[in-house]
């Protein structure tokens, strides 16, 4: 009896996932990306829309639709709340946008924890560049600087944002913050035009695209910090914000900050779906999204074009979604001053 039940829930699996194919087959799966074209995260949507088609029963086609705005929370509203909840609508997100829900900001339209999370391909730590033709040489010199440097962001909630305020809060550093830049390219301009001073962004992204490959060769930008619990080999120069921390004797109180800010790093480069999209097809979508990760040929593309691959899966990101969201009152106070500007 137990080897016919076996037997019948087989049969009714693979028939499911068959049904899930015709679902798919002639359909088309718009990405939509919460960032500007030429992002590292765009870059890594793009990456993933070319390949994961092969991989899912029926075989859609994948376009890729930008919807960049107030640090991708306009894209990730998108997706929560207009998409359709069919799996034909997925979507890449900033990684720390979940800071905006935590305060209760009224233009967040979306629960973190209910996205349908399909995986992240890559994570990666965080740095601050600097001008190098700026007399701050390290972030000792960013605290006796007469007048604050300018770092640009793309909106509250966003590396450009809460990673100067948590050198202010744990180094006793100084920067003014200037937002509502559309995306990442728009404030590597400023900082080329001089309008602005500094930014911070992903280690991966500053090695990945221009203007980073002209600006390294040709020493216009220095690296202040990284977030990493050791120094990546590619700015070995750089210290860790912890050295910088034990250097500066920062109360443990201070610290306390990290795991839940460094969080983002877990999340990485998110994909979701909409919630409410049919278990057999997320089950479908992720095991796609992870078997695309370790296609040949995308990994052969993302060395062309030195994006890394390091993905996670959809029921670590669900997980740690329901984790970071659930925070003490004094914690979200101390979040706060990050995205206070």
């Amino acid at each position: 009896m137990k080897k016919v039940s076996l037997l019948a829930l087989f049969l009714l699996t693979a028939t499911t996932v068959w049904a899930q194919g015709l679902f798919y087959q002639g359909k088309t799966i718009t990405v939509v990306a919460g960032a500007s074209a030429g992002s590292a995260y765009d870059l890594y949507a793009r990456l993933m829309a070319q390949f994961m088609g092969k991989h899912i029963p029926g075989n859609p086609n994948f376009i890729v639709q930008n919807m960049p705005g107030a640090g991708s929370i306009i894209g990730a509203n998108y997706i929560y709340s207009v998409a359709k909840a069919d799996g034909l609508v997925i979507g890449a997100i900033q990684p720390s946008i979940y800071f905006n829900q935590l305060l209760k900001q009224p233009e967040v339209k979306y629960d973190w924890t209910k996205f349908t999370w399909l995986g992240s391909s890559d994570k990666s730590d965080h740095l601050l560049y600097m001008r190098a033709d700026l007399p701050i040489k390290s972030l000792a010199d960013v605290r006796r600087a007469k007048e604050p440097p300018k770092c640009g962001s793309t909106g509250a909630g966003t590396s450009g944002t809460y990673m100067p305020k948590l050198l202010e809060e744990t180094l006793g550093t100084k920067f003014a913050i200037v937002s509502g830049y559309k995306g990442g390219g728009e404030i590597d301009l400023a900082v080329e035009r001089g309008e602005l001073h500094c930014r911070a962004l992903t280690i991966q992204a500053y090695h990945t695209r221009e203007p980073y490959h002209t600006w390294r060769r040709t020493g216009f930008a220095r690296i202040l910090m990284q977030t990493g619990q050791t120094r990546d080999p590619r700015i070995a120069d750089a210290p860790t914000i912890y050295e910088l921390m034990n250097e500066h004797k920062t109360p443990d109180s201070e610290r306390r900050l990290l795991p839940l800010v460094f969080a983002a790093s877990d999340f990485g480069r998110p994909i979701v779906a909409p919630p409410g999209v049919p278990p057999a097809r997320i089950k479908i979508l992720r095991e796609a999204f992870l078997k695309t990760m370790s296609d040949p040929e995308l990994l052969a593309e993302a060395k062309r074009k030195n994006l890394d691959i390091t993905p996670s899966t959809g029921e670590e990101l669900e997980a740690l979604a329901k984790q970071v969201m659930v925070q003490t009152p004094d914690v979200v106070a101390r979040v706060k001053t990050l995205m206070d500007q």
